[in-house]
């Protein structure tokens, strides 16, 4: 394996940082121990900004995807709080050039069982950020988005006019959290962009998602992989591709005000991308439909597949890490990290 692909937690790409300055910006991401919030502080630190990382309070002890800049001086400002709190969030912002807002309650299945809690983090967490960057006159305010609230596609590619369908309740709160930032640009002119990634992959994802959910059975050793529906497609973008992305819109001025996709443009169904990753794994399994991870009737999202023009022509984005390749790299730091992973149990 080359040392591109032993080393996961590198995050380098050419989009990240060409064209751009980012040296001695003081830069707030919150939702920044995430998945793709720890992945953009790596860019950021790489290009030499100087990042304040609003984490979730946690009252245990856990080190968290950011722990190699827990050191005293180090290039990260950690701050602790929670978007629900108006007045953390605007100590947080204060003094901010540009403002990353990642931090959101995921995962679908347990939408169905709480749909209030991701009113209070997705909607009113933003109108708190949304607020506090008008406030503190932040340059630019980019918003995370999903192609979740697309809903199963009418036309494909999807473009960013798509209709909006909530067919689950966090993608309605998602949706209700795009219409809060953009609000603030009609209302207020805040200088935001929505941006809206498509399915995003790569090291440091948790069990929540399709693809280490089928990498930690197959390297636990399973024989049956077992899934919810097969047929729905997606688009996946690596980590390092997304995080990139952000970079790239947060200094296009013709993306503000506007929504704009981040996805690859090339589907695969989900019953195809576990054979894929059977072969990326180098194991040897069967594919069988587990009815619990089923979603309700009416909530699956059949096809997403995205339109990335514009982040191509008004960003000069692109994505660099071909599916093939991105599902190695997952594959490999899965197998170094499986005991993060309860293989054995399905986790919502």
């Amino acid at each position: 394996m080359s040392n591109s692909n032993s080393n996961s937690n590198s995050t380098s790409n050419s989009n990240s940082s060409t064209g751009r300055q980012w040296a001695g910006r003081r830069v707030l991401v919150t939702g920044a121990e995430g998945f793709i919030g720890s992945a953009l502080v790596d860019l950021l630190v790489e290009a030499g900004a100087e990042v304040r990382a609003l984490v979730h309070y946690k009252p245990y002890a856990e080190k968290g995807n950011l722990a190699r800049y827990l050191t005293p001086g180090g290039p990260v400002e950690m701050v602790a709080g929670d978007v629900r709190d108006a007045g953390r969030v605007a100590d947080a912002v204060a003094g901010c050039d540009t403002v990353f807002h990642l931090a959101a309650l995921i995962g679908i299945p347990y939408s169905y069982d709480s749909p209030g809690a991701y009113v209070q983090t997705n909607v009113v967490g933003t109108e708190n950020v949304a607020e506090a960057c008008r406030r503190h006159e932040v340059r630019r305010l980019v918003h995370t988005s999903t192609s979740e609230v697309y809903g199963t596609a009418r036309t494909a590619p999807i473009a960013e006019d798509h209709p909006l369908q909530p067919q689950s309740p966090y993608s309605a709160s998602k949706i209700g959290a795009d219409m809060m930032a953009l609000s603030h640009w009609h209302a207020f002119e805040l200088p935001v962009t929505v941006v809206r990634p498509f399915n995003t992959y790569g090291p440091r994802q948790s069990a929540r998602a399709v693809i280490p959910t089928i990498l930690a059975q197959l390297h636990a050793g399973a024989r049956q992989i077992r899934l919810g529906s097969l047929t729905p497609t997606r688009d996946f973008t690596y980590v390092t591709d997304t995080a990139a992305g952000f970079l790239a819109l947060a200094d296009c001025d013709r993306a503000l005000g506007q929504v704009v996709n981040l996805g690859t443009g090339r589907e695969i169904a989900i019953g195809a991308l576990a054979e894929a990753l059977i072969t990326a794994s180098g194991r040897d399994a069967e594919v069988v439909v587990d009815p619990a991870r089923l979603r309700p009737s009416g909530s699956e999202v059949e096809r997403l597949l995205s339109d990335n023009s514009r982040a191509r022509e008004w960003a000069g984005w692109r994505p660099e890490v071909s599916l093939e390749e991105g599902l190695k790299r997952t594959s490999a730091w899965v197998a170094e990290h499986l005991h993060l992973f309860a293989a054995d149990r399905y986790q919502v």
